[in-house]
């Protein structure tokens, strides 16, 4: 029976973290009674051997609250910045767990930590996950806590520009996260009713944005509202890589062809981080509407998380408490329908769970006039 467990928050900070964390400990230790101990900064603080005990008292009264009392860091396992250099220390966070004779590690994250978390189990460490990003990405999940409250966030930012788009005969260009997965753009953009949604499925062109907006003001309707996915890329951009791809492939064993086609890539990446200023810039001269950009940035995975999130953190919390007194490792505890399943981390690694472009939001999308940039 498992007695002693660590737990860590890595990657970027996420609503619902700190009922997660709650939900873990306060099932371990009531149903359980097992004792906790917390990492602090993610896998930084797991090489430095930076602990605080949880119990009962530094659990209570964290549901509510945004961020993470652990703290989190980027750092890799296997590839950790130590002054000037970087190195891996898996061995040294190896002798941390056993250290502290741990039976099992809980890592909080997205799909850096799960890869990370995975690399540790391959170690020989007792690991477990649970699903956090508001990109909702992950793949062998239905969802991702942090997601829902971003996605409210995200939908009230774009009710609060209509009336200044409207007020203003503008056009509005909304930036939302998400890296290269759709979500929250097209979920915030169908609920906040945007006129126009671009994601990273679906490679847009500018000139059919332009003519959907015209039509627009053909019909009356001064202004616009463009919600654009962080990850959105033109089809023009999209060949381009699609191209450069097929030639670091094909020249896989000339390494000169193989560097030059990888340069080109580099290059285009670098072209898309400003991406949301061009086209707003191509709306402008394609419509002869002003165009003005708002990027919400960081503000969409800050503060309380929503009623959904807490209830997804504490269940799938609850459930990893669960599976560690089982000896289930090795693990993803992933949201199913309205329970939870050990999903093995060899099935999560790698992939990204991207929006099927059969979805049913992309299908009332269309349905309802919405236009996403590709016809």
């Amino acid at each position: 029976m498992a007695q002693f467990v660590g737990i860590l928050t890595a990657g970027g900070d996420s609503p619902g973290l700190n009922a997660a964390i709650r939900g873990v400990g306060k099932a371990a230790i009531g149903a359980y009674g097992m004792q906790i101990i917390g990492f602090r900064d993610g896998f930084r603080g797991l090489m430095q051997d930076r602990t605080v005990r949880l119990t009962g008292a530094e659990l209570s009264g964290i549901l509510t609250i945004g961020g993470t009392i652990l703290g989190t860091s980027r750092d890799k396992p296997h590839k950790m910045p130590v002054g000037d250099q970087t190195m891996d220390m898996t061995n040294v966070m190896v002798e941390t767990y056993m250290r502290h004779h741990l039976d099992a590690l809980v890592c909080l994250g997205g799909g850096g930590t799960q890869k990370n978390a995975y690399h540790l189990s391959q170690h020989g460490l007792n690991v477990i996950t649970l699903p956090k990003t508001i990109d909702n990405d992950v793949s062998g999940t239905d969802m991702t806590f942090g997601f829902d409250t971003a996605l409210g966030i995200a939908t009230e930012a774009i009710d609060r520009l209509h009336s200044t788009a409207h007020s203003h005969h503008r056009i509005i260009v909304v930036e939302l996260m998400g890296h290269n997965a759709g979500w929250l753009a097209l979920g915030a953009g169908l609920a906040g009713g945007a006129d126009v949604i671009l994601i990273p499925e679906i490679p847009y062109d500018v000139n059919v944005v332009a003519e959907a907006i015209r039509r627009r003001q053909r019909r009356g309707s001064g202004f616009s509202i463009v919600a654009v996915s962080e990850g959105a890329i033109s089809k023009e951009i999209a060949q381009a890589l699609s191209k450069a791809e097929a030639e670091k492939k094909a020249n896989n064993d000339d390494e000169k062809k193989k560097a030059k086609a990888k340069a080109k890539m580099a290059k285009l990446k670098v072209a898309l981080q400003d991406g949301t200023l061009q086209l707003s810039r191509q709306l402008e001269e394609l419509t002869g509407l002003e165009s003005r950009v708002t990027i919400l940035g960081h503000l969409q995975r800050g503060g309380t998380p929503s009623a959904a999130d807490r209830l997804l953190a504490t269940r799938l919390g609850t459930a990893c408490a669960e599976m560690i007194q089982k000896g289930v490792f090795g693990v993803m505890v992933a949201a199913r329908g309205d329970g939870a399943e050990a999903v093995p981390l060899e099935q999560v690694v790698g992939r990204r769970r991207t929006v099927p472009l059969d979805h049913s939001w992309i299908t009332a999308a269309r349905e309802i006039g919405v236009c996403l940039g590709d016809d």
